[in-house]
């Protein structure tokens, strides 16, 4: 369905921005189709990699805002039926590891 394996190598690479980018077509069509939860739920993991993608650039306030935004939506996934819903679980937990290792990463 969505892109969640090329999504989870490129955050494995940290390949941040690039990551962001992989879904964001997924997350703009199932906010257009009225799949709000599933496209929120998308936009928490969008918003993992950008927060991240911020700290590297010396943006941390921005950063910490964004997370926040993922921390706010990433429990959708317990509400939401999608095809491969353990990559989803992993995704959040990667991201999750790389935001508590951002300062690693600069």
């Amino acid at each position: 369905m969505f892109k969640i394996e090329e999504f989870i190598s490129l955050v494995q690479n940290h390949n941040f921005v690039e990551a962001h980018e992989v879904l964001e077509a997924d997350w703009k069509g199932q906010k257009k189709i009225g799949n709000k939860d599933i496209a929120k739920f998308l936009q928490a993991l969008i918003n993992g990699t950008t927060s991240i993608a911020l700290y590297k650039k010396g943006r941390v306030e921005a950063s910490q805002k964004v997370w926040n935004t993922f921390e706010k939506y990433k429990d959708l996934i317990d509400t939401i039926s999608l095809e491969n819903h353990q990559r989803y679980i992993y995704a959040i937990e990667l991201l999750e590891n790389k935001y508590a290792q951002k300062e690693e990463l600069i």
